[in-house]
């Protein structure tokens, strides 16, 4: 396949299609730092997640209830299919996070309601990913795209009280502890409280990067 294109000076091209070759690596990413990348998590990928949720069960499952649900490779992709349904209805979105071209966890945006503006983030991480302060960054990025190209006004991040490590994210983004709710999340026969932090978009606009 070949179009015709009309170059300065009324001189005409001839450009062929596809054009191949060219690409070292991922068409959209987001550089992280020290070899980590945020890229587009889709459900041709679903191979790649179930390997690295067989790694990351044990620490993600209690905090993440589709952890215990992609445990093979239809479900796997069911779980991404899920949040693909959701980018697709401009209602969420799910980006992995690579680290030396490895998948070792990621960010999500659900519950968006466009019309009132306000969405919640969640995250998870396998162990090898830890320390690096990747899921703070990757957080701060996806809250970017939420105020600026989504317009949303309010971001949740939800959390157990005794998932310390996830609530120091939410403070370290600059999110406020709005609360506690009792009870609400069940997990295993147990049922769990939830800590709810949120930023606003003008507290968000006037923050300093996190640490």
């Amino acid at each position: 396949m070949s179009v015709n294109l009309r170059a300065a000076g009324g001189r005409e091209e001839k450009r062929k299609f596809p054009v191949r070759g060219g690409y070292d690596g991922p068409v959209f990413k987001v550089d992280l730092g020290e070899g980590a990348e945020l890229r587009p998590l889709e459900p041709w990928q679903a191979e790649e997640f179930l390997a690295h949720m067989n790694r990351a069960r044990a620490t993600v499952d209690p905090w993440i209830p589709w952890a215990s649900r992609s445990t093979d490779l239809q479900t796997a992709r069911e779980t991404l299919q899920r949040y693909a349904d959701l980018q697709a209805r401009g209602e969420g979105r799910i980006v992995g996070i690579w680290l030396a071209d490895v998948l070792v966890g990621g960010v999500m945006a659900f519950n968006l309601d466009p019309h009132a503006g306000v969405c919640e983030i969640g995250c998870w991480l396998e162990p090898a990913g830890t320390g690096r302060g990747l899921i703070t960054h990757a957080s701060a990025h996806l809250i970017d795209w939420l105020v600026t190209e989504r317009g949303v006004h309010r971001v949740e991040w939800h959390c157990r009280p005794d998932n310390v490590a996830s609530s120091n994210v939410a403070r370290r983004l600059g999110m406020t502890h709005e609360g506690t709710l009792r009870a609400n999340f069940p997990w295993q026969g147990v049922r769990h409280d939830s800590e709810i932090w949120a930023v606003l978009a003008p507290d968000w606009s006037d923050r300093k990067e996190p640490e």
